[in-house]
């Protein structure tokens, strides 16, 4: 297995640049992970692809304005930061660019000094930690200095930022949004729930680990980075009876299914816990908990790909993906979605 297996060519205008005016509007592209049987679909049709006892596992976190632009101190430089994960006692784990030209010591200064950083460790790959100073409250200083930390390819400006969280955000944290529940609205969840569809929260704060691209070789030798997450008593045993009962766990994103392949045991149950997941699912992986996913479409060659191609098989993933770009499909993250199920389609294509 090489890192250039999970390749594919895609033209640039199907990089979603904004998105949709309606969530519901959104594409969504149905795989069978056992047959590699597709079917091309819409979001608002997911519905008529969910059972009546499944449960959707959703990743609450909410995307802080994790994006700041600041001055050197020392020299007047402009050095921008992206806040990645609360360390505790006011230390910050951070992705910064040009990150050579901050060493331990070094501080930078955001706004009228609403801000001050301060360099207490130097990490590889344009990793520091920061010990911030600051008045007030935190998530508000961010509010009124930072911007949403869009990912590289998205070269638009966002009209409204809440349409970069999903409508069921909660808790802030992340420094990307779980793009996969950014397809559903409150109405379409109560329409689902009027069914008997369970709906259950989860906590992942999207860090580095999520879109850390993978620049070696063998991805065996990709080492993750670590996320925090949170799993509650409630969750857990909603969660346990449903695999008890042999209904489907369907999580909603990447980021849910992580969460619970980092603490399913080999029954595939879970336990109310937080900690730090840094969990890799390439091929070959077995998976405890999750049955079916919800997701968007992913870079190449990432770890995100290499994850969807261990659930549904690579070969399934990739000649999907290939069916995606020549109907035109949007992809990435305000793009169009894709439901990897266990279930026969009615359409049998691909």
């Amino acid at each position: 297995m090489k890192t250039e297996d999970f390749s594919f060519d895609l033209p640039e205008e199907l990089i979603a640049q904004s998105p949709l005016k309606n969530r519901l509007d959104s594409r969504m592209l149905v795989l069978n992970k056992d047959t590699g049987m597709f079917e091309d679909s819409q979001f608002k049709q997911l519905g008529e692809y969910l059972r009546d006892d499944d449960v959707l596992v959703l990743n609450d976190t909410k995307v802080i304005p994790a994006r700041l632009v600041g001055k050197k101190a020392k020299t007047g430089a402009t050095i921008e930061v992206l806040m990645l994960r609360d360390l505790g006692d006011d230390t910050w784990e951070t992705l910064v660019k040009k990150a050579k030209k901050i060493q331990p010591g070094d501080k930078i200064i955001f706004g009228e000094g609403d801000i001050t950083m301060e360099c207490t460790k130097v990490h590889p790959e344009g990793v520091r930690h920061f010990k911030l100073d600051y008045n007030g409250i935190l998530y508000e200083v961010l509010d009124k200095l930072g911007s949403m930390p869009l990912p590289p390819y998205i070269r638009e400006t966002l009209d409204d930022p809440e349409r970069y969280q999903t409508v069921y955000s909660k808790y802030e944290g992340s420094a990307a949004a779980p793009t996969a529940g950014l397809h559903f609205t409150k109405a379409f969840m109560e329409t689902l729930k009027a069914r008997g569809i369970t709906f259950v929260t989860l906590t992942l704060h999207v860090g580095l680990g999520t879109f850390r691209p993978v620049k070696v070789e063998d991805p065996k030798n990709h080492t993750m980075h670590a996320e925090e997450y949170s799993v509650s008593e409630s969750a857990a045993e909603i969660i346990n009876q449903a695999k008890s009962e042999n209904r489907r766990i369907i999580a909603v994103g990447t980021t849910s299914l992580r969460t619970l392949e980092t603490i399913g045991n080999s029954k595939g149950m879970i336990e109310a816990k937080q900690g730090m997941s840094d969990i890799f699912i390439y091929p070959g992986y077995h998976f405890k908990v999750v049955d079916a996913l919800i997701t968007n479409f992913h870079l190449p060659e990432s770890t995100l790909i290499m994850l969807v191609s261990a659930l549904a098989g690579k070969d399934n993933i990739l000649r999907a993906y290939q069916h995606a770009v020549h109907q035109r499909y949007r992809f990435f993250s305000f793009g169009d979605a894709m439901f990897i199920t266990n279930q026969s389609l009615q359409i049998k294509s691909g």
